[in-house]
């Protein structure tokens, strides 16, 4: 693709040499350039690519986007100065790849909690009613029944063009996708068109990487904020924020509660392991998920598929047919009686909506172990909070490692007992085993006949990170194989 059409509308500012060139790749890692490539200098948190431009030249690019042309700037190289290299990246994805959202029902799902149980309950739904989707979650990447795994909530702006423009080629209707705090910040998903929007809820997370809850809020709305006018915006009314997030939306608004009156508005009229019963809007639905939580989940699916003109009977039909995501309050039952759940919950928020489900459920006679850690790196002050939740809703806790990725994990559970000293009654319930697979192991010989094992944290993830190494791990199987001995 010529160099010139590459570049529109990515916010140049200035441009030093011929813009009339074949351009064979785009990259924004210096290692992977090759001849006739165009290199993106991207300014990271922990390395510039500014730094690069030389290695990136060496390996054949042929022209560089940036912020600051180099002072010693090669010659026979095309420099094209911009404002922010992050969004004129995303620009060039989308021309690079002919604008492939443009030609697909785009749905993206945004908050704190419920992203992934969102997205692909909306996949599942709308392939159950015969549409060919696509899928881009934390759980993985469905493309044409092919699951691909990911390492982002939400991948870069080339590989998520790239990712749209085989769906689009394969014929893909409706894609549903997660849009993380972190990529909106990023502009990953900038230029992309989208047909709708969906806000879960906001709760405290992020914190290692936003500076505040505040712009955290600011990073959520973006979203909404790019939406165009023949678009929907579908926010929960349950929420403090849920208002605030589509206040400068184009989009059309909608809202769906539990507790007010709104454009879709649900009832929970019984919760148990085995799912929920609920009314929403006036229709009976048993569904095969568990909790409030979950309730809010299903209420924001239907209430999407309305928007996008389904009728509600086989909606809801296929709504009561999914199962829920993998590692999402995933229920475990071996051959003795003991019942083990798998849970993402990796916030203070969801933590405890699983454990106050768990609790709302149970008869009051068996004994509730709770089996959690928290990620390394990533936002110390949930820490303290989880530890509480952790052992205020419980009967007993047993604190171990999350991902402790390149910190020591008796330092991370050393922060989580410090926050049971807010309450000293709560350390009774506690003991701490640094390996996660003893932990689990350890919960399951504690647990008699009828006792609940919550294992949460990591859910679908089969790998632990471990000082940069990720080693196979998997929750889930380590319980099945303790509960079938």
């Amino acid at each position: 693709m010529q160099l010139s059409d590459l570049i529109y509308k990515a916010g140049i500012i200035e441009t030093r040499g011929s813009t009339h060139l074949e351009i064979s790749d785009v990259v924004f890692d210096s290692r992977q350039a090759s001849d006739n490539a165009l290199y993106v200098a991207i300014r990271g948190y922990t390395t510039d690519g500014h730094q690069y431009i030389d290695q990136a030249i060496a390996e054949g690019a042929k022209a560089v986007i940036c912020e600051e042309i180099p002072e010693k700037a090669p010659p026979g190289i095309t420099f094209i100065r911009v404002g922010d290299a992050r969004k004129a990246l995303a620009m060039v994805a989308c021309n690079l790849y002919e604008h492939p959202s443009e030609h697909l029902k785009l749905v993206g799902v945004t908050g704190t909690n419920g992203k992934t149980t969102v997205a692909t309950l909306l996949y599942e739904v709308f392939t159950s009613l015969g549409y060919p989707c696509g899928l881009i979650s934390t759980n993985g990447i469905l493309l044409a029944g092919e699951k691909l795994s990911t390492s982002h909530t939400t991948p870069d702006a080339l590989t998520i063009n790239r990712l749209l423009s085989q769906m689009a080629s394969a014929g893909c209707s409706h894609v549903f996708m997660e849009v993380s705090s972190h990529a909106l910040h990023q502009s990953r998903v900038g230029g992309l068109r989208f047909s709708g929007a969906i806000f879960t809820n906001l709760t405290q997370d992020h914190l290692d990487y936003h500076p505040s809850v505040k712009e955290y809020i600011q990073c959520k709305s973006m979203l909404f904020n790019q939406l165009p006018d023949d678009s929907f915006a579908l926010t929960n009314l349950d929420d403090k924020n849920g208002l605030i997030l589509v206040q400068n939306t184009a989009a059309r608004v909608y809202t769906y509660s539990l507790r007010a009156m709104a454009d879709f508005k649900g009832r929970m009229l019984e919760n148990s392991f085995a799912g929920l019963h609920l009314d929403i809007d006036k229709n009976d639905v048993w569904c095969q998920l568990t909790g409030r939580f979950n309730a809010y989940n299903i209420l924001a699916v239907y209430a999407a598929g309305r928007i996008l003109e389904e009728e509600a009977a086989p909606l809801l039909t296929a709504i009561s047919e999914c199962k829920p995501p993998e590692g999402r309050f995933q229920v475990i039952n071996g051959n003795n009686k003991v019942k083990a759940i798998v849970d993402y919950a990796h916030t203070p928020d969801a933590l405890k909506n699983v454990l106050e489900t768990i609790n709302e459920i149970r008869t009051g006679n068996e004994s509730l172990i709770t089996v959690i850690g928290c990620g390394g790196n990533r936002d110390k002050g949930k820490r303290g909070p989880m530890a509480v939740i952790a052992a205020s809703l419980s009967d007993k806790v047993i604190f171990t490692s999350d991902n402790p990725r390149y910190e020591a994990p008796e330092a991370i559970i050393a922060d989580m007992e410090k926050g049971l000293d807010l309450d000293p009654s709560l350390k009774s319930k506690y003991v701490s085993i640094t390996d996660r697979e003893k932990a689990i192991n350890v919960a399951c010989v504690m647990a008699h006949d009828g006792d609940i094992v919550l294992v949460a944290g990591k859910g679908h993830e089969k790998t632990q990170e471990i000082r940069g190494e990720k080693k196979h791990f998997d929750d889930k199987t380590i319980l099945m194989n303790l509960l079938n001995r």
